[in-house]
């Protein structure tokens, strides 16, 4: 009841303070007081709340991956996990690219459109990243920058590693195995006292959302952007809940009602890292998987299982190409899909990482550097759908690969589960 009751606040959150965003740009606009002061509040409300948990998102994830490994049975039970979680990953990403390739070649979004310069804007990342430079920087030299700059990848190495060396060290080290239980539980306690806060943070990033839209760029593209919004929601309400109850006990209605805490809130921070503690207690509390295999996948998946990420920037590279006079071609397509399936998994858990990605694309493809100003006006909205579609694929995910462990299933059940306030 208690989540429930959170579900409903933040959906009041996120409704009133679009509203009365949109009331302050459209009725309110020439009112300095409610133009400059109140949605300079908001904005800066908005700011310290996602800042208050992205400050938790790093030793969050570290505990709960390394207390997760120590969870499971046996190290043969981390390889299995391991390899069918991230095999999921990757096949999910790949299938999401596969039907946004298909969907742009069918109804080809941007042609006819032949877009002017919309202005300009500085595209930072000017280079593909590459397979062997991704996998090389998994392991990091310097394990204090990793925690200190937030790379995800190899925060998550590191708890592999250091959880696969206590699990083989067994009993010699089980104070440290429970000291790390502890410091989930504590992680866990933290998160769910900034929690309670939502529905305000929520209200904030929504009422400046609001207060900043420009709803003219928006009519000018609509058929890009109704194309890309419509691919996700299929994938967030058909696709996952769909297969869930294809592979699991749990029905696709049921599916869809246990995440609708995790799409509220995932559609109003625009993070997949911030929305971590949500999916968490989503996967533990309300649908059951246990906590080695949460612990594990969850984190993971906020990194690179990215299908939003990989179908906005397929749809827009498309998009971008017709709208300039420069149509993907079909032998374009194989580095095209490659380059969508690095970046992707390179966007990362943060909001706006999906429009950094199309930045490199936009310079790989030769495009005007205005193209990146357009694609910057429509991702916000596009953000926060494509942000839900990949955390509730997260839980997809998880969901599928715990029904597929028995013995992990067996060996944490019956342990007492922390009760999260909400």
């Amino acid at each position: 009841m208690q989540s429930h009751s959170l579900s409903k606040r933040i959906f009041t959150g996120l409704f009133s303070g679009l509203v009365l965003g949109a009331l302050i740009q459209f009725v309110l606009s020439d009112v300095d007081f409610f133009q400059q002061t109140l949605v300079g509040l908001a904005s800066m409300g908005g700011q310290l709340f996602v800042n208050l948990i992205m400050l938790l998102v790093v030793p969050l994830v570290f505990f709960s991956i390394v207390s997760g490994v120590c969870e499971l049975p046996d190290i043969k039970a981390f390889g299995r996990l391991g390899s069918k979680t991230f095999g999921l990953y990757i096949l999910n990403t790949l299938v999401a690219i596969s039907a946004a390739v298909a969907i742009a070649l069918l109804f080809e979004p941007g042609s006819g459109a032949n877009l002017v310069a919309m202005g300009t804007a500085e595209i930072k990342a000017t280079e593909l990243p590459n397979i062997t430079d991704l996998i090389l920087n998994i392991v990091p030299r310097n394990p204090i920058d990793a925690f200190a700059s937030g790379n995800m990848l190899q925060v998550i190495f590191m708890a592999l590693l250091l959880g696969a060396g206590i699990k083989k060290l067994g009993q010699e080290v089980e104070g440290v195995a429970r000291a790390f239980a502890t410091g989930n539980k504590i992680m866990m306690t933290l998160i769910t006292m900034v929690m309670s806060l939502a529905p305000y943070g929520v209200f904030c990033l929504m009422l400046k959302l609001g207060a900043t839209l420009e709803a003219e760029t928006f009519l000018s593209v609509m058929g890009y952007l109704g194309l890309i919004l419509s691919l996700l929601l299929f994938w967030l309400f058909v696709v996952y809940p769909t297969v869930v109850g294809m592979t699991t006990d749990m029905s696709a209605s049921e599916f869809r009602r246990k995440t609708q805490e995790q799409v509220l809130f995932s559609f109003s921070t625009a993070s997949s890292n911030a929305t971590i503690p949500v999916t968490m207690r989503t996967l533990i509390d309300k649908i059951g998987v246990s906590r080695a295999t949460a612990g594990f996948g969850v984190p993971l998946g906020a990194t690179m299982n990215m299908s939003g990420v990989s179908i906005y920037i397929t749809i827009a590279a498309f998009f971008l190409g017709n709208a300039y006079g420069a149509p993907i071609t079909m032998e374009q397509l194989p580095s095209l899909v490659t380059a969508c399936f690095l970046l992707s998994v390179g966007a990362g858990g943060v909001p706006g990482g999906g429009m950094v990605m199309i930045g490199v694309l936009i310079h790989q493809m030769g495009l005007p550097v205005e193209a990146f100003a357009l694609v910057a006006a429509l991702d916000r909205v596009i953000d926060m759908v494509l942000t839900s579609t990949n955390v509730v694929g997260d839980t997809a995910v998880v969901t599928i690969v715990d029904k597929t462990e028995p013995a992990t299933e067996a060996e944490v059940q019956p342990q007492a589960r922390p009760q999260h306030s909400a």
